[in-house]
C-alpha cells in the first residue's frame, strides 16, 4: 500500500507539468523579490512531495491536475521518469537554497532560486524541460538504465501514448 502512495505517475500530462512549473515561477519570484526566507520552505517541500508521489500530496500538483490542466483540453501524455528527475533537480536546488540561507549565505540561496525560475519559465512557457533533457543525456550515456524509461528510448511508444491521449 505505501508503495502505491509514493508512486510517481507514468505517463504524465504535460499540461499539468507545465502548470506546476508556472506556479513554481510565481512562488519563486515572490521568494526572490520579497527576499522572504520562509517561502523557501514551501518551495522545497513542494518539490520533495512531487518527487515522492507526483501530484498526489502536492498542493501545486493538485491545482494543476484538477483545475488548470483540464482547461487546456485532452491530456498530452509524456513519460513520467524524466519529469520525476526534473522535480528531483528542483528539490536539490530548493533544499540547497534553504541550507545556504540558514548557513548565512543568502546570496547563493537567491541565485539558486533564480536558476529554478529560469528552468521553470522554460518549462511553463516554452515546454522545454531542462531536467528532462539532462535525463535523456544521462540515459544516452548509460548512467540511467534504458529500463527506467522505455518510452524515452522508443519513439513508437511515445507516439502510441500521444495517439491514445488524442482519442481520449
Amino acid at each position: 500500500m505505501s508503495s502505491q502512495l509514493l508512486k510517481f505517475p507514468n505517463p504524465v500530462n504535460e499540461y499539468a507539468a507545465r502548470s506546476v512549473a508556472g506556479l513554481v515561477v510565481v512562488l519563486s519570484l515572490a521568494t526572490v523579490i520579497f527576499r522572504t526566507e520562509w517561502l523557501l520552505w514551501p518551495l522545497a517541500i513542494g518539490f520533495l512531495l512531487r518527487v515522492a508521489s507526483g501530484p498526489r500530496f502536492s498542493p501545486f500538483g493538485q491545482l494543476a491536475t484538477k483545475v488548470i490542466a483540464p482547461r487546456f483540453g485532452p491530456a498530452r501524455l509524456v513519460p513520467g521518469p524524466p519529469k520525476r528527475f526534473a522535480q528531483a533537480v528542483g528539490a536539490t536546488f530548493s533544499v540547497a537554497a534553504l541550507v545556504f540561507f540558514h548557513a548565512g549565505i543568502p546570496l547563493v540561496s537567491w541565485l539558486l532560486v533564480g536558476v529554478i525560475i529560469v528552468f521553470a519559465v522554460l518549462e511553463s512557457v516554452l515546454g522545454f524541460c531542462m531536467g528532462c533533457t539532462v535525463f535523456g543525456r544521462l540515459q544516452a550515456i548509460g548512467l540511467i538504465p534504458a529500463s527506467v524509461c522505455e518510452a524515452c528510448n522508443d519513439i513508437r511508444l511515445r507516439q502510441q501514448k500521444t495517439a491514445v491521449s488524442a482519442r481520449a
